[in-house]
């Protein structure tokens, strides 16, 4: 056997162990026992470490043997999902730039655009690329690279359709459908400061030295957040929509160095000749150890993105982190999504997007609350906990399936045993006010959205169209507050909306300056508002 042989069978040898241990990494859940995850996530890391150091080294006998530009690319990109993932379970931005830095290089060297037009597997690996690097961008707000690569994308599903009429491509034409629907609706209004925390926008001079002398009896941090959203037919790419989205950037904070800077998108090369990529990758660079991340920053909070999951999978996700949580910690639990109101604490004239009901309908349910005062209570630890509880429900994916969509206030209650945040946005946000007052153990902070939106267009007043307004502005008050008044991007006039930010960030300031001197606030919500990150949402 000669020497290229052996060097090409080690190498096929070792993408079957790299894959195998990336499968293992690829099925473990996102949340929970993170230190048995943290182990296998080493051995696939090394396992792609060892791999690409080998091609590197080995490159021009490997090319000799057969060794195709789109497989080096199949190994970057399984490297850039890795980080990804890792990045989804630990929140790290690490993960999610080193992510980035992989996918950028496989799009700059082109080592999926010299395949043969006949590859269709090609093809396919091809279209997941794009597809995984688009959410790895939209995360990190690289605009212009998404613009970009929406076009690249759509292109390419366009080609596939042409040159592979026997297949069918519906299934990515809903893809591109989807994410050009997504850069829609959030590029609507131009994000002139970011989401995530920034101290330059979010920390207030004025109020700084109370918030550093604010002390409260007990003082919680915020360690872990689950969040979730299901309206029918929202806006969302992959498994993000519009409202995790918004909320997952709300809860991190804004990362400082020149990655972030704006950068060229397309490849400084634009001579035609032919680059040697024989030669070790100086962009694409295993480095595990790495700390990317401003290191005066603290590390983001854990977070949780479930997309529709069955009322059992967040209970049971719930649970989880609730086992895992620190000691003097606090669980935050964002739920967004319309649901189906019951007779005992909402009047139906409150409700937004729920069913008509016919007279008689009406009058039962009058009859009904009359006789609220006779509908039994369940005393759990010497505490109540009323069929209220279970009157009305969430709905956490489509209707039709029975109960395993629905979501009731009561389901919560037996995580009150830890802190908790809850933050609701949906017509039927009322509802989980039954469980103030029935908590098994902590009293949970509740933020509950109003039922119906308001706007000065009702047009605007779609969820499916433009996301929940609670949220918006939860996460972007002044942009929503322009939506909300029937403002657009284009319309807005630069010195006006900076003038608008101005007066914004000083009611801030002073509120801010309230809560930290206030003698009568509530320890529910004194304990929390160390946190930066809960403290603006509390502000909001």
């Amino acid at each position: 056997m000669s020497q290229d042989e052996v060097v090409s069978q080690t190498f096929r040898a070792l993408i079957e162990s790299a894959d195998r241990k990336f499968a293992r990494v690829r099925d473990l859940p996102l949340y929970g026992h993170r230190s048995q995850n943290q182990h296998y996530f080493q051995k696939v890391f090394k396992a792609y470490m060892r791999l690409w150091k080998y091609q590197q080294e080995n490159r021009a006998k490997l090319v000799a043997s057969g060794l195709n530009r789109w497989e080096i690319g199949e190994i970057a990109s399984r490297i850039g999902q890795l980080y990804f993932n890792q990045y989804m379970r630990t929140s790290e931005a690490r993960f999610i730039v080193e992510a980035y830095v992989f996918y950028e290089a496989i799009l700059s060297r082109k080592y999926f655009e010299g395949a043969k037009v006949k590859q269709l597997g090609v093809r396919f690996k091809e279209l997941r690329f794009y597809a995984r690097f688009l959410l790895v961008s939209l995360i990190l707000n690289r605009t212009e690279m998404v613009k970009f690569l929406v076009d690249r994308f759509r292109d390419l599903v366009d080609d596939c359709n042409a040159n592979f009429r026997e297949t069918n491509f519906k299934e990515w034409k809903i893809v591109v459908q989807e994410i050009v629907r997504f850069t829609k609706v959030d590029t609507a209004f131009a994000y002139i400061r970011p989401l995530r925390y920034c101290a330059m926008f979010d920390s207030h001079a004025a109020s700084l030295p109370y918030v550093a002398r604010f002390h409260a009896k007990k003082v919680l941090k915020f360690k872990d957040a689950i969040l979730t959203s299901y309206h029918r037919n929202e806006v969302k790419f992959a498994e993000l929509t519009l409202d995790t989205y918004r909320m997952l950037q709300c809860l991190e904070w804004e990362p400082t160095g020149s990655f972030y800077q704006k950068r060229p998108v397309l490849p400084n090369d634009h001579s035609g000749a032919s680059i040697d990529h024989s030669g070790t990758s100086g962009v694409i660079d295993i480095n595990f150890v790495a700390d990317m991340t401003d290191p005066s920053l603290p590390p983001n909070p854990r977070k949780a993105v479930l997309y529709r999951p069955s009322a059992t999978h967040l209970l049971a996700v719930i649970a989880t982190v609730c086992e895992e949580l620190p000691p003097e910690s606090i669980m935050l639990l964002y739920l967004s999504s319309s649901g189906k109101a019951g007779h005992s604490n909402v009047p139906q004239g409150e409700h937004s997007g729920g069913s008509r009901k016919s007279s008689s309908s009406k009058i039962v349910s009058r009859i009904s609350q009359k006789q609220n005062s006779s509908i039994p209570e369940y005393h759990v630890n010497g505490k109540k906990e009323s069929s209220d509880c279970y009157e009305n429900y969430l709905w956490l994916g489509p209707r039709g399936n029975g109960d395993r969509n629905n979501l009731y206030p009561g389901d919560i209650l037996p995580f009150t045993r830890r802190p908790l945040f809850l933050i609701v946005d949906s017509d039927i946000s009322h509802a989980f006010k039954v469980i103030h007052g029935a908590e098994k153990g902590e009293t949970a902070a509740l933020l509950l959205s109003p039922l119906r939106p308001a706007f000065k267009d009702p047009s605007s007043a779609d969820t499916t169209q433009y996301g929940s307004q609670f949220t918006f502005f939860l996460t972007a008050p002044l942009q929503a507050f322009c939506q909300m008044v029937g403002i657009s991007s284009s319309d807005a006039n630069v010195d006006i909306y900076n003038d608008a930010e101005s007066i914004l960030s000083t009611s801030f300031s002073e509120w801010e300056v309230l809560l930290c001197t206030s003698t009568s606030l509530d320890l529910v919500w004194a304990q929390v508002l160390s946190d930066p990150f809960l403290r603006r949402v509390i502000l909001r």
